[in-house]
């Protein structure tokens, strides 16, 4: 997809670039640069996420920032352009640029108009449909004295909430509409963006008390009603008659003692993902309790060994280096479901997925063709994934193209769960935490590391047969490491 446009021989736009497989969409988290900046060819510009992970973006020319057309928070559609560059600075003069605060160039919306005709056409703006041309008009403002009365009455909404008394230099505050951010009733005044941040934090614009110009509600208005929602509820005085439906009010009710937290990004893909795998396919899950006693000393060992010398060395590499001896002699279990054709997929190369979890939800990024790997190289490969899944820098081509799964649920001290597959995969390894238990060996009780270990498959492809021989061969391997080398 190209990523950039010429709009003139002076300036170049860059567009949001689908970074992923088939992604729409990304929200803008940070931007590294401003108008006015210089930037170079490669330069990171800005830092998006999308429904896999967090991505920074490159610019692909040399320049000078001209505008942002989106700021920080918004949602942004693959295609559409986010900055625009000045390609030949001081060539002329140029346009003034759009502040990102503003991205969409639209007026606040209006009320519907009492009369007139549909709209003709739409005004050109720089993001977005455009204005429609119509011969509404648009309601009456209050005059500029609205917004030095709204924050004066923000004040003591706020000074009561506290416990204090308001400021005595303030007037005493009027009673508040009905509706906080609707003058004579009629619709909230606030922005697009402002209105998509309400909408996602679960507050009604209505109740809300604008302090910005002529009554209009800006982004800290909607964070000051979010507020008592993740505070603990406090007693609010009872309100006048006059005020009996101020926002004072909404700050007391129920909704004080819960929490709406906006399901975007990971989160809602993982959400999506999971429903989506566990609805389509079949789910099977067995479980077997391995004494992984040898395989620790294993570990031991090789944490000394000079060959392992700069490398992460644990057990879950031995349980991974297992996994993909026992694909290797049951190599049908490394497979896909294709729906669309009815058919089932061999794949004849393995890139081992590991979850890992992040600030920004559960990751399953993979080590591509993991199976042609040697143990310093897959060790190498592992602590370098869980390195910058940590950092928030996988990208979304580290987590595509899985084959099948390991997820080390015993790091939280949890013995074992029923893991669900990850969508296009047949099977994924969930193991346990590795605990000094009382073992039978050689006929004796004594204290053994022990875990239990639990193998989900795709029932559509994987049979009863097939999932325990696998699970078998790697509690094998995990009990007779030495198994590594003469199964191999």
């Amino acid at each position: 997809m190209t990523t950039m446009t010429e709009t003139s021989a002076r300036f170049r736009e860059f567009k949001m670039p689908d970074v992923g497989e088939g992604l729409t969409e990304a929200e803008i988290l940070k931007w590294f640069v401003q108008p006015g900046d210089t930037v170079t060819d490669g330069q990171v510009v800005c830092e998006v996420e999308t429904a896999k992970a967090a991505v920074e973006l490159p610019i692909p020319f040399d320049g000078v920032v001209h505008e942002l057309r989106f700021p920080e928070g918004t949602t942004v559609d693959v295609g559409q352009v986010i900055i625009a560059i000045d390609v030949a600075p001081g060539s002329g003069d140029a346009p003034a640029p759009t502040p990102a605060a503003a991205p969409a160039q639209e007026p606040v919306e209006a009320a519907p108009a009492d009369s007139g005709d549909a709209p003709k056409g739409r005004t050109p703006v720089l993001v977005g449909y455009g204005v429609a041309e119509s011969s509404t008009k648009r309601r009456p403002r209050k005059g500029a004295s609205a917004a030095p009365e709204a924050a004066a009455v923000a004040a003591a909404v706020q000074a009561e909430l506290n416990g204090h008394a308001a400021p005595a230099a303030a007037a005493p505050a009027p009673a508040v509409p009905a509706q906080g951010g609707a003058p004579d009733g009629g619709r909230p005044l606030a922005k697009p963006p402002v209105r998509k941040l309400a909408k996602d934090l679960g507050i009604d614009l209505a109740t809300v008390v604008p302090t910005g110009k002529d009554g209009i509600i800006t982004r800290e208005d909607v964070h000051a009603a979010a507020a008592p929602a993740v505070t603990a509820p406090v007693a609010a005085p009872a309100p006048s008659p006059e005020a009996s439906e101020a926002p004072a009010a909404t700050v007391a009710s129920a909704s004080a003692r819960e929490t709406r937290i906006p399901v975007k990004g990971v989160r809602k893909a993982i959400a999506q993902a999971m429903v989506g795998s566990a609805f389509t396919a079949p789910h099977v899950t067995e479980f077997v309790t391995v004494d992984v006693t040898r395989t620790m000393k294993l570990v031991a060992e090789l944490k000394e060994d000079k060959d392992m010398a700069g490398v992460r060395v644990n057990p879950l590499l031995i349980i991974a280096k297992a996994l993909l001896v026992a694909i290797k002699r049951n190599p049908e279990v490394n497979a896909a479901w294709d729906e669309a054709n009815q058919e089932i997929v061999q794949k004849h190369y393995v890139n081992l997925g590991i979850a890992a979890a992040t600030p920004r939800g559960l990751i399953v990024p993979n080590i591509k063709d993991a199976h042609d790997k040697t143990l310093p190289q897959l060790a190498a490969a592992l602590g370098e994934l869980v390195t910058t899944a940590r950092d928030g820098k996988t990208s979304p081509a580290a987590m595509a193209g899985g084959t099948v799964t390991i997820t080390n649920v015993g790091v939280f001290g949890v013995d074992t769960g029923t893991p669900i597959l990850n969508p296009g995969e047949s099977a994924i390894l969930a193991v346990g935490a590795i605990k000094l238990q009382p073992w039978v060996h050689k006929g004796k009780v004594k204290p053994r590391q022990v875990t239990t270990l639990a193998l989900s498959f795709d029932h559509r492809l994987v049979d009863g047969e097939l999932g325990s021989k696998v699970l078998a061969d790697v509690a094998a391997i995990l009990e007779q490491p030495k198994r590594l080398i003469t199964w191999a």
